[in-house]
């Protein structure tokens, strides 16, 4: 924009000083220099060009591919899905059917909650929005990992889940490296809530599950945006 106020910006005096005829009349002044004309058409053509880029930036969905963001969705959906299974299980087996009584217990664990700021549609970041994506599900990857042993019949259920959870991540990855915008060392899980009881582990899976879905919402609604024509 600093072109344009050096393009408008002038008053009428500073144009005849400009000109080289101070004291005369804007229009002798202009009059008197009529090589000018050539040299203030091609800034005005500047001005111009540089006011539509202001005007119209490229969209955050023009940059992914339509094919990456419907591959998505529908991982979102299959994680979604395996996760309502471990929670319909939990609750059947286990009676453990109420993450909210559960709160204070995670709490003291230490099982976190993604954030997901970065993709908002108020105010989507494209590339921190998938860096976000891609770091909450290398987070649930790891929280899933520190449930194994929940229970035999449950193994199989938190086993797809887990690998769901991981091919996800992988593709954000894959796709981040496309774009050029990967860092350039993968994360490292931190530090996993230790479960020392199997109800611990159990209730863990329960809250576990819950925020994984939260955060899956968040995630689906974004892609479903980006993805729209």
């Amino acid at each position: 924009m600093k072109l344009m106020g050096e393009c408008l910006g002038p008053g009428r005096g500073e144009l005849r000083q400009r000109a080289g005829v101070p004291g005369l009349p804007e229009r002798s002044a202009l009059l008197l220099s009529p090589r000018l004309l050539p040299a203030l058409q091609l800034l005005l053509w500047h001005c111009a060009l540089w006011t539509v880029h202001e005007a119209t930036p490229l969209g955050p969905a023009r940059s992914l591919p339509q094919g990456f963001l419907l591959k998505c969705l529908e991982q979102v959906r299959k994680i979604q899905a395996d996760g309502a299974e471990l929670q319909e299980r939990l609750c059947a087996a286990h009676k453990l059917c109420h993450p909210e009584e559960l709160v204070l217990l995670g709490h003291s664990l230490g099982i976190p909650q993604a954030p997901l700021s970065s993709c908002s549609s108020q105010s989507l970041q494209l590339t921190s929005c998938l860096d976000q994506l891609h770091s909450g599900l290398f987070l649930y990857e790891g929280l899933l990992q520190a449930l194994e042993g929940i229970s035999p019949e449950l193994a199989p259920t938190l086993d797809t889940l887990q690998l769901d959870v991981t091919d996800f991540a992988t593709n954000i990855w894959l796709q981040m490296e496309d774009l050029g915008v990967a860092p350039a060392v993968q994360p490292t899980q931190g530090t996993m809530p230790t479960f020392t009881s199997a109800f611990q582990r159990r209730a863990g899976g329960v809250l576990v599950a819950s925020k994984l879905q939260s955060f899956l919402e968040l995630a689906y609604r974004v892609l479903r945006y980006l993805a729209e024509p």
